[in-house]
């Protein structure tokens, strides 16, 4: 029997990626409208804005910075362009990104006389080269144990914890077996099923961590005054079937499988190393997602039950869905239609074996219905005040 294997790129720092994109990359909020030209400019390339600068303070902060490095270091990446309008920061970020040993360069205002058009002029002919230098990389065989998984999951309903999140999970255990990485969030998501993950935990440490991640999380909602019924499930999850967080959230642990949980960090941390992880972070989708993408997710997983179309634009987000109409009516949104084991015409086994095969095709270079609609996007979270 032949072992999974799939084409990626090997890096210079040894990662592998699954894509070889070009980034160009704002690390402040003066220079977004400029990346996204640059961007527009260079068919294929990537780009990542964020629309804050220097007024970030403390936890906020450094969540940026890390997280923009983290773009800009993933295995998915190719060459990067960092531009900005704070010099310090630009050239951290930059510096950082090229410890990594790909091609890197970065632009800021201050040397474009604080003019957007020399700056966005600038940046397209090095963006331009970039593109070019990296175009000569070659895919070459690589096995299961280099993937790791990102867990997402949007607009669920009764079939996403019935069937599309346990699938994934399926999924989840043959990687971590063969001896790779996986890893979700959503920790309010956790709530009412936090005893199950700390069941699972690798020690009492992380099942301890586990526990205070999603008390503290409670405890946030009760002091804000929040009702988490209709906020979390919200509307659309309560219309399709989903009645509290607590079930919403047995569902939503199935995508981790059986594995046991090695704990995890904050949003953007890097993974501990081979297994499942937990990141503890907001449940919205965009925020969620980035986090799980600068985690070092080379490819999300990502199962809805009525239909979302957001994805990471980094990492190619397989969309999974087990709702009968939603597949019927979404074929150019959802990668993966696993309605029929939802009206039991198969089995979840077979169904996985499907997933597992299309999660290689993809990280091979088949294309996912985001990547072709373009619909994507990274996001970081804010965590407090700037001054």
């Amino acid at each position: 029997m032949s072992i999974p294997a799939f084409d990626g790129f090997r890096r210079s720092d040894g990662s592998v990626g699954v894509r070889n994109h070009m980034l160009v990359m704002s690390v402040t909020g003066l220079t977004g409208p400029t990346a996204r030209r640059i961007g527009r400019a260079i068919p294929g390339a990537r780009v990542v804005t964020t629309p804050f600068g220097s007024g970030l303070i403390g936890e906020d902060a450094e969540l940026q910075k890390r997280a923009l490095t983290a773009f800009g270091r993933h295995p998915n990446i190719g060459a990067a362009l960092v531009i900005g309008g704070t010099p310090p920061f630009v050239e951290s970020i930059a510096q950082a990104i090229t410890a990594s040993g790909k091609p890197t360069d970065a632009l800021v205002l201050d040397d474009c006389d604080h003019d957007a058009i020399t700056l966005t002029e600038r940046g397209t002919r090095i963006a331009a080269r970039m593109m070019r230098e990296i175009s000569g990389a070659r895919r070459t065989r690589i096995e299961l144990r280099e993937l790791c998984l990102g867990m997402e999951c949007g607009r669920s309903d009764p079939s996403s914890g019935l069937v599309s999140n346990p699938l994934v999970g399926c999924v989840v255990d043959a990687v971590v077996e063969a001896g790779g990485r996986a890893v979700f969030g959503e920790t309010i998501e956790w709530l009412g099923a936090e005893h199950l993950l700390a069941r699972r935990a690798l020690d009492a440490g992380v099942a301890r961590a586990i526990e205070d991640a999603v008390l503290r999380r409670e405890r946030t909602a009760i002091a804000a005054g929040i009702d988490l019924l209709g906020r979390n499930p919200g509307p659309t999850n309560i219309a399709a079937g989903l009645s509290t967080i607590e079930e919403k959230s047995l569902g939503a642990i199935a995508k981790g499988g059986g594995a046991s949980r090695r704990g995890g960090g904050a949003i953007a941390d890097a993974l501990p190393g081979p297994g499942l992880s937990l990141m503890d972070a907001p449940a919205y989708a965009r925020e969620s997602v980035g986090g799980l993408v600068a985690s070092g997710a080379q490819i999300v997983l990502f199962t809805t039950g009525v239909g979302n179309s957001f994805v990471s634009g980094i990492a190619p987000t397989i969309k999974i869905s087990a709702n009968p109409a939603a597949s019927a009516r979404l074929k150019e949104q959802l990668d993966f239609d696993a309605s029929d084991v939802f009206e039991r015409k198969a089995s979840l086994e077979h169904a996985a074996a499907r997933l597992q095969q299309l999660v290689l095709d993809v990280a091979s270079g088949t294309l996912t219905w985001g990547e072709v609609l373009d619909e994507g996007e990274e996001v970081v979270s804010r965590l407090g005040p700037a001054l």
